[in-house]
């Protein structure tokens, strides 16, 4: 990606509001210049201290303590000229600072416009510029780690080094279509195919971490469903530490979905409580509420279907089925056996748990744990890609597996077309080959500040 440098200078805050301090950054040619009209301190001016923070005032009337600190060009976060400010926190402080800078120059940031002009400066391929996305959004420890991988460079490097021989097989087929009647050193077709061949196994190892990617970066889709009044809201509850649903004896309480997030074992779930699922409705919102028990299982990735353990058995688990069936759920179900602490028989089924007292929910959360991550080292996976790398890695692919016909028919043309393509969508992924829509949609999900 070529290098852009910009006329404008830019800044934002760059906190969240409500904490002790505030930072503001500019970034931009005038970025000290701007800084040193607002700020102050004794001595050497701001744009002569390189990287040193500083202890100054601000220029306003109350003349606020203000650390600040020059970053010069190109070894900046953005590679241009950067300046960060650093004043009390809360809301009118670091808006009046805000307000002072844009008197004096400085323009307000765009979403993501910090992160946009580091890529495009070369700071950063498009991969580490969207995991500073997935930093930020982070809930789980898992995803600050992956984010973090991804920060330093190790998808893009991925990328490349899984393009990088395919630019000289188009070169050697191109020569073919420019200088059909020299005889040239060209490898034969079969020959490309083994240049080919192990791209897509890359490839093809690549977009194996894809569920890995969604489920660490998105969460998991967790439905609780069961019977009326078999514990369901009480389970929601205990997975949450407190009462997010109303528990009555009365069969029926729950009348909608209610949705909340939790994470469990590192996990990011997406649990929503289900209305009791039966045939004999009490009115029209019971009844609703049911058909919106059946939306939530049709779209779960993992149900706990709570059963009685106080009640026989096998009536519930054919139950059961009939409704996972009737829902169309394909997801994974995991028997839970509730009401432990007063049933007459216990140790028969490998989850049973009392939502009343706690006892068994450690081995409940095993269970969703196993029920998430089938496969070893899944979770530590450095290659869960995005849904964008997972959507240009299949359109590579099927690229690639289109030229390998081409290439054994000796249909140059068409194969440097699909191979041509190929390199294209892989460059993509990392910001070698991106239109402005691309960023713009990207970055658009950041916020003002980053």
């Amino acid at each position: 990606m070529q290098k852009i440098m910009t006329d404008d200078t830019i800044c934002a805050i760059s906190t969240a509001p409500g904490g002790a301090l505030a930072i503001l950054r500019l970034s931009g040619p005038a970025s000290a210049e701007i800084a040193e009209k607002v700020w102050f301190s004794k001595g050497v001016p701001l744009h002569e201290t390189k990287r040193v923070m500083r202890l100054g005032h601000t220029l306003s009337a109350d003349g606020e303590t203000c650390l600040a600190v020059f970053m010069p060009g190109p070894h900046s976060y953005t590679g241009e000229d950067v300046v960060e400010l650093q004043c009390h926190g809360g809301d009118f402080a670091p808006d009046r600072l805000l307000k002072a800078l844009l008197a004096n120059g400085a323009r307000l940031a765009d979403p993501g416009e910090f992160t946009r002009r580091a890529f495009l400066n070369g700071k950063m391929d498009l991969t580490q510029a969207e995991a500073v996305l997935d930093l930020i959004q982070a809930r789980t420890a898992d995803a600050a780690s992956l984010a973090e991988r991804q920060l330093s460079g190790v998808l893009g490097k991925k990328i490349s080094e899984t393009a990088k021989d395919l630019p000289g097989v188009l070169a050697e087929i191109e020569s073919r279509l420019d200088f059909p009647e020299e005889d040239l050193d060209w490898r034969s077709p079969e020959e490309l195919i083994a240049v080919i061949a192990p791209v897509l196994d890359k490839i093809r190892a690549l977009l194996a971490g894809s569920r890995a990617g969604s489920i660490i970066r998105n969460g998991v889709r967790l439905v609780i469903a069961g019977a009326p009044n078999v514990g369901k809201s009480s389970l929601l509850n205990r997975i949450l530490g407190y009462d997010r649903a109303i528990v009555t004896e009365i069969p029926g309480t729950t009348r909608d979905t209610v949705e909340e997030n939790a994470v469990i074992r590192g996990i990011h779930f997406r649990l929503t409580d289900t209305a009791g699922v039966r045939e004999d409705a009490a009115d029209k919102v019971e009844e609703f509420g049911i058909k919106r028990s059946k939306e939530s299982l049709k779209s779960a990735e993992v149900v706990i279907w709570l059963l009685d353990l106080t009640q026989e058995h096998e009536p519930q688990l054919r139950e059961m089925e009939k409704r996972v069936a009737d829902a169309e759920c394909h997801a994974k179900v995991i028997h839970c056996w509730n009401k432990k602490d007063i049933a007459l028989q216990t140790g028969k089924f490998p989850c049973e748990v009392s939502v009343e007292n706690g006892d068994g929910i450690e081995m409940l959360y095993d269970e969703l744990a196993k029920a998430v991550f089938t496969e070893p080292g899944e979770r530590e996976s450095e290659s869960a890609i995005a849904q964008r790398h997972e959507k240009l890695l299949n359109e590579a692919l099927t690229r690639l597996e289109s030229a390998i016909p081409e290439l054994c028919a000796e249909a140059w043309e068409l194969a440097a077309v699909h191979i041509r393509e190929a390199i294209y969508d892989l460059g993509t992924i990392t910001g070698e080959n991106v239109s402005p829509d691309v960023l713009d949609e990207i970055f658009s999900r950041f916020c003002i500040g980053k």
